[in-house]
């Protein structure tokens, strides 16, 4: 006689519990590459697409979560924001910083193309306004 299955098991799950694993495997696996692209990419940001991807793995596949948390640069990223769910205020007016220079570059370069611009630079204010929602991490006195 075979031994029993686990109740979790591929075969067992319904055919609507393997879609919604797949789609969050394949969403967090876009997502995991769009973050690898925007750390050679200006104007591409990487951790909140990293953090997306950590989150869809956590929900669809604990080895690729896993993976993620040790992996060797993408990992710290990861480790720190599931254990504190905020940002330091160093961290926020550096992206606040970095996504202005680029959205202010970008938009200098669209100057003839006045809806482009506008849209570019809607979308830097969203952007800002975005981080600036996240909790500020208070700063840890030694």
């Amino acid at each position: 006689m075979p031994p029993p299955k686990p109740a979790l098991s591929p075969d067992r799950l319904s055919a609507r519990v393997r879609l919604k694993r797949a789609l969050l495997v394949g969403a967090g696996l876009l997502s995991l590459l769009l973050g690898v692209l925007g750390a050679v990419l200006p104007g591409l940001p990487t951790t909140p697409f990293v953090l997306l991807a950590a989150a869809c793995f956590a929900k669809a596949s604990p080895r690729l979560h896993r993976w993620l948390v040790q992996h060797r640069w993408l990992g710290p990223m990861v480790r720190d924001w599931e254990a504190n769910h905020s940002l330091p205020l160093r961290i926020k007016w550096l992206a606040s910083g970095m996504m202005a220079l680029m959205v202010g570059v970008s938009a200098w370069q669209l100057a003839e193309r006045p809806v482009v611009q506008a849209a570019v630079l809607m979308a830097g204010l969203v952007g800002c306004i975005v981080v600036w929602r996240i909790p500020t991490r208070p700063v840890r006195q030694p």
